[in-house]
């Protein structure tokens, strides 16, 4: 089905996701000890001191707080036990719980440092309503040992204003002024300063702020904060930035009971492509980019993609290509206790262009090449998979520019390289090393000869047949003071094997160095002939 946006707008705020603060010393308790229950915290390093990031309900009830200075939270609880915080962790958390929510919406943000958006337009109904799907998504993180608070409201600032107070609270679209009107200042989230301005003015909750003239507070605290005000007043919309572009088709399918045997999964995984590609079909549309999400029941997910060189519309393809894929993970699709979400989505699509496939055969092998390259890439990588591009350059190793072959098939095929004379060797190896690799040579036919003899990888080479030279003159307003000047020479030795060989520079005197003194030349093997 294709995701489209409803009005009005709901957004559902998960703020302070954190681990439940639990936190006990990692000492085990001795025989007949009893562990005395301390507060605990979690500090953090801002601004060159020592802060309270996260606590526990008895540091709570102590009369510690978030953002409390570590030297007066000691004061206050001297029994106090503090662990460092580790924000990366934190973050990755953070990150693993909205892979999480992608079941209910795949349009989730993130709100630094522990919060989340989700954008629940248009499909609350598919989880018995907002309140339902409010209660599923507290209720599971609850039960993997986290601390929610939640709301959900028309605007991101308004849902995120009432997880700050008031956990659970549903808005209805026009109430949101209402909603927020008896909450303390301080809910804003708009800082410590402009929340301190506003008590000093005699302005403790929200209410008594929008009860003031625009005009005022924006003199006062500026236009940022004024504009801050009416988004959590619903009077106005702060849209979020989903952390993935929304999927232009989804598909997928929900278990009661989960599933973890290869079988039923690739049989689910081959309905979700055919009702993927009749939803296409209804557009004229194929799929350029397929991803197949995994959610597990212990809230891990696995999103596996594959990329097509051409657009996609068969069932049967799209089943090869994510079994091709599947089969060479190297770290293999692992179910746990199973699987409760299998989604398959198609995050690129193409109009597909008809082409005459009854006169033209050339149409029915560049299918088959394309279908080729699309399996190989689903194996090894498509970044693995390159075709070779012409470029209009005389210099060898710019010549030709190697390209993902999915993205650019249609380019190789029509694509026109320069003819090779026929009964004549190739002027010029098929492949070139990825650098010159210099050469010794102890004496050459000076002004512009090849070389008698030449030493590669510590074995000396012999010419015994030589064709050149190629004169090859350098871009001069690319080389920076670099040899401008390369003449290349097809060697054959006394073994028969033959190399393509050049001399950097020229001998002649007036290339000179900064003294006046020659330049000397050096010599180099580009490339080896079959």
């Amino acid at each position: 089905m294709r995701v489209e946006r409803a009005s009005p707008t709901r957004i559902a705020s998960f703020d302070a996701i954190r681990p439940k603060s639990e936190l006990r010393s990692s000492r085990p308790p001795q025989a007949g000890e009893v562990r005395q229950e301390t507060p605990h915290v979690v500090i953090a390093k801002q601004s060159n001191a020592l802060i309270i990031y996260a606590l526990d309900d008895l540091a709570a009830h102590s009369g510690l707080s978030i953002g409390l200075p570590l030297a007066n939270a000691r004061a206050i609880c001297p029994e106090l036990t503090v662990f460092d915080a580790d924000e990366a962790a934190d973050r990755q958390t953070l990150d693993d719980i909205a892979d999480w929510c992608d079941r209910f919406t795949p349009l989730v943000a993130l709100d630094p440092p522990h919060g989340l958006f989700l954008d629940i337009t248009g499909c609350a109904h598919l989880f018995g309503g907002e309140a339902a799907l409010l209660q599923a998504v507290t209720g599971a993180l609850t039960q993997r040992g986290f601390a929610v608070s939640a709301a959900i409201a028309s605007t991101s600032v308004c849902a995120r204003t009432l997880t700050r107070h008031v956990s659970g609270k549903i808005v209805a679209d026009g109430e949101e002024a209402k909603a927020v009107a008896p909450l303390p200042v301080t809910a804003l989230g708009t800082g410590e300063a402009i929340a301190g301005g506003l008590r000093r003015a005699g302005l403790k909750t929200i209410g008594d702020v929008a009860s003031r003239a625009r005009h005022e507070i924006a003199a006062r605290f500026g236009a940022a904060f004024t504009t801050h005000l009416e988004h959590a007043l619903g009077q106005g919309d702060a849209p979020i930035s989903p952390r993935k572009p929304l999927p232009d088709y989804i598909v997928e399918k929900r278990f009661p009971e989960p599933v973890a045997t290869e079988t039923v999964i690739a049989m689910n995984l081959s309905a979700l492509a055919a009702m993927l590609v009749a939803a296409m079909d209804k557009q004229g549309k194929g799929a350029r980019r397929l991803e197949a999400s995994f959610f597990r029941t212990d809230g891990a997910v696995r999103t596996i993609a594959v990329d097509t060189g051409r657009p996609v519309t068969k069932r049967e393809v799209i089943d090869r290509l994510f079994r091709e894929r599947l089969e060479a993970l190297n770290d293999p699709l692992d179910p746990g206790f199973g699987f409760d979400l299998i989604r398959l989505s198609a995050s690129r699509t193409e109009i597909m262009v008809q082409q005459q496939r009854d006169l033209d055969a050339s149409v029915h092998d560049n299918d088959e090449l394309a279908a080729l390259i699309d399996r190989i890439a689903a194996r090894i990588g498509g970044k693995r998979v390159v075709v070779h591009l012409p470029q209009d350059t005389h210099i060898p190793e710019h010549a030709v520019l190697a390209v993902p072959a999915q993205h650019h098939l249609a380019a190789a095929i029509q694509a026109t390289w320069p003819e090779r004379i026929e009964s004549e060797p190739p002027l010029r190896p098929l492949r070139l090393f990825e650098r010159p690799e210099p050469i010794k040579v102890p004496f050459a036919t000076v002004p512009d000869g090849p070389p008698h003899q030449f030493t590669w990888r510590r074995v000396t080479h012999t010419v015994a047949r030589v064709e050149g030279p190629e004169r090859i003159a350098m871009e001069w307003w690319k080389q920076n003071g670099a040899r401008l000047t390369r003449d290349y020479f097809r060697i054959e030795d006394e073994a028969g094997l033959r190399f393509w060989i050049f001399r950097d520079g020229l001998y002649e005197s007036e290339l000179a160095g900064e003294e006046g003194e020659p330049v000397p030349v050096k010599w180099f093997v580009h490339g080896l002939f079959a």
